[in-house]
């Protein structure tokens, strides 16, 4: 973009610049409005040296300064006995002060202390039939010099031998706008000394973004336009980019969004909700759980039911349980089975946790199929066994996992042997004999079979 600091087709009034010899009138643009211009045309004496300088006009911090010009020339070879020192071009010269202190002969009119700029040629001249037909033929040209780093400075347009007039002249600076891009916040750059140049301008993340990359830069250019895009912000974690990334904002309640970069927020998945916005994470509703490695898009999940349909099938002291899964899952599929054996009667009062020594194949805990094989039961024996189902989110519940029991009775077996016996009492031909239970009786002892023997027969 352009920042004008004279405008000569703005004037209302007369420009009073100061000649030496140009005449200011009243002209005509290429759109026919009224305008204030300089002419001169003393194309018939030789050794012209005719100068209009314009008032002081400040720079404005710019480095690099740019001239537009629109002006007509005459076509020399259309005038009349016109002696051959006539031309149809004008030099373009620049002098810099840090104060508006010129006269009518200071600076000198001259190439030094002028600082020349550049020739200016017509791309089209007029002649006399253009003049008849009222056909204007108005050249345009650019031309930029710097570096400036006085205050302000003057321009100067010299004819040596033209006849020619100079309609219009703006004077401006290019600068880059001020722009968000890449999620940062430039100001307005002023464009180089060189038109080559690259002015360097660091970037400032918009609110609630971060940088990324390298430092953010961009590059003002010459003809002030942004180029060379260098790292970017991305918004926050529990911020979007919105308005074509030019605003980072904060996530609306019952959305998140868990890092930064560019992605929009997320609505929170099933059973959760936020406690505010620029929410980084939904929390879970009451009787819903998220395990450490669930990933926080995933609904919140519960506890499973108990499962269903247990069978049992004794076949003397072991077991075959089977059942089939809990109507509810909890809605997650890491669902699995926890196998309890409890011991009961006996005369011990309630039932009491199984002892090491029974056996479950495949395992225990963690059972993935719906069935387990039991042996290593005493005989003739109450078991109460739970079927538990747990998921991933079940040690969070405060709650102990819901199961569906079993009650079962082993087979009767053989009892253990009598392991001590003891004389009552005897006589010439009799004898009394007392002893305990076995240990293990393994079921109801209906009575005891004694043998003995001659003590010659052993």
């Amino acid at each position: 973009m352009s920042f004008t600091l004279m405008d000569s087709t703005t004037a209302t009034a007369e420009l009073g610049w100061t000649v030496y010899p140009w005449e200011e009138v009243s002209g005509y643009d290429e759109n026919m409005n009224t305008i204030r211009t300089y002419q001169v045309c003393n194309v018939f004496d030789t050794n012209q040296n005719n100068w209009v300088r314009t008032k002081y006009i400040r720079r404005r911090g710019a480095q690099r300064i740019h001239v537009e010009m629109k002006f007509s020339v005459r076509d020399c070879s259309s005038i009349p006995n016109v002696p051959g020192s006539c031309k149809e071009t004008f030099n373009l010269y620049y002098y810099e002060s840090d104060a508006d202190t010129a006269t009518r002969t200071s600076p000198a009119w001259m190439e030094n202390p002028w600082i020349k700029v550049d020739t200016i040629a017509a791309d089209e001249s007029f002649s006399q039939v253009d003049l008849g037909g009222r056909v204007m033929k108005i050249n345009t040209e650019v031309r930029s010099f710097g570096p400036v780093s006085r205050s302000g400075f003057y321009l100067a347009f010299q004819d040596y031998g033209g006849c020619m007039s100079l309609i219009a002249v703006r004077v401006f600076y290019r600068k880059c706008p001020r722009i968000i891009t890449n999620g940062a916040l430039f100001q307005e750059t002023l464009s180089g000394a060189e038109s080559t140049s690259l002015v360097a301008a660091r970037g400032v993340c918009i609110p609630n973004a971060e940088e990324v990359d390298v430092p953010i830069k961009l590059y003002c250019n010459g003809d002030g336009e942004w180029m060379v895009p260098i790292g970017r912000c991305m918004c926050k974690a529990g911020n979007e980019a919105v308005d074509n990334g030019t605003v980072c904002r904060a996530c609306p309640s019952g959305f998140f969004k868990p890092t930064q970069g560019d992605e929009p927020c997320m609505q929170c998945p099933i059973n959760s909700r936020t406690t505010s916005e620029g929410a980084i994470n939904c929390v879970c509703r009451s009787g819903y759980y998220r395990t450490d490695s669930d990933p926080l898009q995933m609904p919140c999940t519960t506890v499973p039911s108990a499962p269903q349909n247990v069978i049992s099938s004794v076949n003397e002291t072991s077991l075959m349980l089977e059942w089939t899964p809990p109507r509810d899952s909890g809605g997650r599929e890491d669902v699995v089975f926890n196998i309890i054996c409890k011991s009961c009667g006996g005369g011990r009062g309630g039932c009491t946790r199984c002892g090491d020594n029974v056996q479950f194949v495949p395992r225990q805990l963690g059972l993935t199929e719906s069935r387990v094989y039991i042996s290593d039961l005493l005989a003739h024996t109450q078991y109460t066994f739970e079927v538990q189902a747990v998921n991933g989110v079940s040690d969070q519940s405060p709650y102990s996992p819901q199961y569906a029991s079993v009650n079962i009775t082993t087979n009767q077996a053989a009892p253990s042997t009598v392991s001590i016996m003891h004389q009552v009492s005897r006589t010439v031909d009799t004898i009394t004999l007392s002893w305990s239970q076995p240990d293990q009786p393994n079921g109801v002892i209906l009575d005891y079979e004694l043998q003995y023997y001659e003590k010659t027969q052993l």
